[in-house]
């Protein structure tokens, strides 16, 4: 979805300098809002109502059975972690108008875990403008993508986690080449930000690598029919195709290919790694090609092993299982690491975002992340899962064949 403008629901100059002179050091002995001696105030809005409640319910349980764990321990500092939040019923005008109140009237510290991209693009352009330290975003909008941010306007004060499309899409280039030999690699791409984005990230790749061609070809997002595309990726005589394509598109592409006899392997995105969306692939494409998906999320390593243990231990018994609270889990981590590290310091807004910046930040259940140097990639480490008869061994219709890894340890750089 593309950013919607935000007009006079949205922080006006006069706060944003307020906020400035907040962060240095008018704002009681810390000299950053939301903290004081004893507590560290953090917000964020989701759905936890309508159509996305299934999604932001668990998410929001998983942040919040970490802060407990934190402050059960005894806090950070001796301060204990609040969160609040609200419902914005996936409502882009909602989540502005809870951001504002956020920052202006709660003065909290932080936004954690900036859920769902139609919030996300009409949120972040004021996380921007008035510098909060934002911390993991439920989506991978290309506005979250900085290679050196240096300022608060190029997003050096947000800190994403989850796979940023850009990013990823220079990872599914990577795999063409180091794992399958691809030297001519076919795109197809849809018109939307996710398309884009992933099509951005996977031509900036290529060209770096020598001995690799590449086409592409763009498609609606929706489209019904998308054969012509298909048909001239197939007569450029690609080795391989990276369908970069979200929700019903994948299937269609996919189900193209196969039908035109383009049987040459193919990945997508890590969004499409699910049941759904193996299911609706893989009576087409067995004994013909296979498609693989990238994922973010590994639990072979002892980290994440242990990790899996202490949040078991810690949620509900209802979410012991549930990816979205395992990712809200992994959102409230990567805030309270940032804390970690400013333990016996002032915690101001510089000095957080610094501490984010001093060394990687291991992901409790996949990859490190490293914001150095005003890198703001998301996730940079993705395994390779792909499509497999359904059956009682593999009930998702997915089996991993590699471990996490970067676009540098994949080409050896």
């Amino acid at each position: 979805m593309k950013s919607k403008k935000i007009a006079a629901s949205l922080i006006t100059a006069v706060l944003a300098t307020s906020l400035f002179s907040a962060c240095s050091g008018a704002s009681g002995t810390t000299g950053t809002q939301g903290v004081t001696k004893d507590k560290i105030l953090v917000a964020n809005s989701a759905a936890t109502s309508g159509a996305y409640a299934p999604v932001g319910v668990p998410f929001l349980a998983g942040m919040q059975a970490k802060f407990d764990a934190v402050n059960k321990a005894g806090g950070i500092d001796g301060r204990k972690i609040e969160f609040i939040h609200v419902d914005d019923e996936f409502d882009p005008a909602k989540g502005s108008a809870a951001l504002t109140k956020f920052i202006e009237d709660d003065k909290v510290f932080a936004i954690v875990g900036d859920f769902g991209t139609p919030v996300v693009a009409a949120t972040v352009g004021t996380l921007k403008e008035t510098g909060i330290p934002s911390v993991y975003f439920a989506t991978g909008i290309g506005q979250l993508y900085a290679e050196k941010a240096t300022t608060n306007a190029e997003g050096y004060n947000l800190f994403p986690v989850q796979p940023i499309y850009r990013t990823e899409g220079g990872i599914m280039a990577a795999y063409a080449k180091a794992k399958f030999g691809a030297t001519k690699v076919g795109i197809i791409y849809t018109n939307d930000d996710a398309g884009m984005d992933l099509e951005k990230g996977a031509v900036a790749q290529l060209k770096q690598v020598s001995g690799v061609e590449y086409v592409e070809e763009q498609v609606a997002a929706g489209a019904a029919d998308v054969s012509a595309a298909v048909t001239s990726i197939k007569n450029a005589g690609v080795d391989f195709v990276i369908v970069a394509a979200i929700q019903a598109t994948m299937p269609t592409i996919v189900k193209e290919l196969a039908a035109q006899g383009v049987n040459k392997p193919a990945i997508t995105t890590y969004v499409n790694v699910s049941s759904k969306m193996s299911e609706a692939v893989v009576k087409d494409i067995t004994g013909k090609f296979d498609l693989y998906g990238l994922g973010w999320v590994d639990y072979s390593s002892d980290v994440a092993k242990a990790s899996l243990k202490e949040y078991q231990a810690s949620v509900a018994a209802e979410y012991a299982n549930n990816t979205y609270a395992q990712t809200g889990w992994i959102a409230a981590s990567f805030f309270v690491e940032g804390l970690k590290r400013l333990e016996g310091k002032d915690v101001t807004w510089d000095a957080y975002m610094k501490a984010m910046e001093s060394a990687p930040i291991q992901n409790p259940f996949g990859g490190t992340i490293n914001y150095a140097n005003g890198a703001r990639l998301g996730t940079q480490e993705m395994n390779l899962s792909k499509v497999v008869p359904t059956d009682a061994a593999h009930p998702a219709g997915w089996e991993q064949v590699e471990g996490l890894q970067s676009v540098a340890a994949l080409l050896k750089k």
